[in-house]
């Protein structure tokens, strides 16, 4: 697909819990913006030593998918998922890091492409013609690792605090403890020094002609007052102005995107992403768990 004279690749990012009955390939297959393809998170990861899904892959395996998928570094990439905006921020972000910035979110995704009578395609899935894509180099500023987590929960002098805000994007319950984690046999709670700001904040419900909810972002002046209400204005206008770090973090490392997409729509400049989040740090007996009531 061409527009302007400009190459465009439609992914489909649709990601759903491992315990959720819909399958997000299937659905695909039987409903999509036209000449789209499917873009398997799981699938275009590298191997975690703790077996976690969806990490961010290594170069080679980026380029090797970008290349399936038809896509050059001259393309520009359209994400989309069909929550209206759930997973297709995390893939954005690996576009991102890989220095991929002609690449875009669908806001509202499928169900609001649906719901303003655009076309949508039912046949066969055609494989695109194959292209060409050097492995890029990953912007290491972008991503947090465990190591890198833990050394920021340690006091800063200067703030007397972590020296980068981390922003936990699961539930509340889960953050102070208080629910359970999805994943059995993992602790809820939080890292120390961190704020609870629930993805969902960032978001709104829309409802589609046909009853369908979806969810669609929040105006950017919305956004900061979920913002303002997890770290405080003055924190906040740091985090704008670039004189704080902000690392995103959620259950797995999927809607911390959404916190991270959100962010950037604000202006921040500088935001980064714990890519294993809690999944990983609390799957390690060593790491610091906090609880609050």
């Amino acid at each position: 697909m061409t527009y302007l004279n400009r190459p465009i690749a439609l992914l489909d990012s649709t990601w759903f819990m491992p315990n959720a009955p819909r399958n997000a390939k299937d659905e695909f297959l039987s409903k999509r913006l036209p000449d789209s393809q499917y873009l398997d998170l799981d699938e275009v990861a590298s191997p975690n030593e703790l077996g976690l899904k969806h990490m961010l892959p290594d170069p080679q395996t980026f380029a090797q998918s970008c290349e399936k998928l038809g896509i050059s570094p001259s393309t520009h990439v359209v994400i989309y998922d069909t929550h209206g905006v759930f997973s297709s921020p995390r893939a954005l972000f690996m576009f991102r890091t890989f220095g991929h910035m002609n690449s875009s979110v669908l806001d509202g995704g499928l169900p609001r492409w649906v719901d303003e009578g655009l076309p949508v395609d039912k046949s066969t899935p055609i494989a695109p013609k194959a292209a060409v894509y050097p492995p890029p180099r990953l912007n290491d500023n972008a991503v947090r690792s465990y190591e890198q987590m833990v050394s920021n929960a340690q006091l800063d002098p200067a703030f007397n605090a972590a020296s980068e805000i981390v922003l936990d994007a699961r539930s509340q319950g889960r953050f102070t403890g208080v629910d359970p984690e999805p994943r059995p046999g993992l602790s809820s709670g939080h890292m120390p020094h961190s704020y609870s700001l629930t993805f969902n904040l960032f978001l709104q419900k829309e409802k589609a002609k046909s009853g369908q909810e979806y969810t669609t972002f929040l105006p950017p002046s919305k956004i900061r007052k979920a913002l303002d209400s997890a770290v405080g204005s003055a924190e906040a206008d740091k985090i704008i102005r670039g004189e704080r770090t902000v690392v995103t973090s959620c259950g797995s490392g999927m809607t911390a995107g959404v916190l991270w997409l959100g962010l950037q729509l604000l202006g921040a400049p500088q935001v980064s992403l714990y890519d294993e989040s809690w999944t990983g740090y609390a799957m390690r007996p060593t790491s610091q768990i906090q609880k609050s009531p």
